[in-house]
């Protein structure tokens, strides 16, 4: 496994804002989205879809990426966002550990949500059982596993639902958007 950190102190992440450019709310323009990572000092800023998904390379300390991010977008665009933030090896990771493609799912009936922290495991323990109707989930870490033969649209297993739940902001993509994020960051 490849660090994504480089020998300039330069580090790829990938951030997935919430909630953004859906329908008339909250409206940003990739270009702009752009500008404002690189007004952070980010190189190689990439987005991908009109959806806010961002890779870049920076310097900021991880610790301080989200917040910053955050109240940046804040600031310049005068919008409240949730910003979750993965490295390329947690997207790996994400790829790797998808339960539904060992079963030959349809990868275009899957997603995953992404949660902000690590839900409290009493919080994951309380969720229904999802077994017995034709959509399904699986809590893995700060993922959510989503599988909807019927469509996302159908599902009452949606980000709001996972969120009021465990009690942790979350942000959604669907499969096919996953897997170009990881190979955009480089995995």
């Amino acid at each position: 496994m490849t660090s994504n950190t480089t020998g300039s102190g330069l580090r790829t992440e990938v951030a997935l804002l919430r909630g953004i450019n859906i329908g008339q709310h909250q409206r940003v323009s990739m270009p702009a989205l752009r500008v404002l990572f690189e007004a952070l000092d980010a190189e190689d800023v990439q987005t991908y879809v009109q959806s806010g998904n961002v890779v870049f390379k920076t310097r900021i300390p991880e610790v301080e990426l989200g917040s910053t991010i955050t109240h940046r977008i804040r600031d310049d665009l005068g919008l409240g966002v949730v910003v979750v933030l993965r490295t390329p090896a947690a997207l790996r990771k994400v790829i790797k550990a998808n339960p539904y493609l060992k079963t030959g799912a349809d990868v275009a009936k899957l997603h995953v949500t992404f949660l902000a922290d690590t839900p409290d495991a009493a919080r994951v323990r309380g969720l229904p059982d999802a077994s017995g109707g034709p959509d399904e989930f699986e809590v893995r870490g700060r993922e959510v596993y989503v599988h909807c033969p019927d469509g996302y649209g159908t599902t009452k297993w949606n980000n709001m639902f996972f969120e009021k739940k465990l009690g942790v902001p979350a942000t959604t993509r669907n499969w096919k958007t996953v897997t170009a994020l990881a190979e955009l960051a480089g995995t």
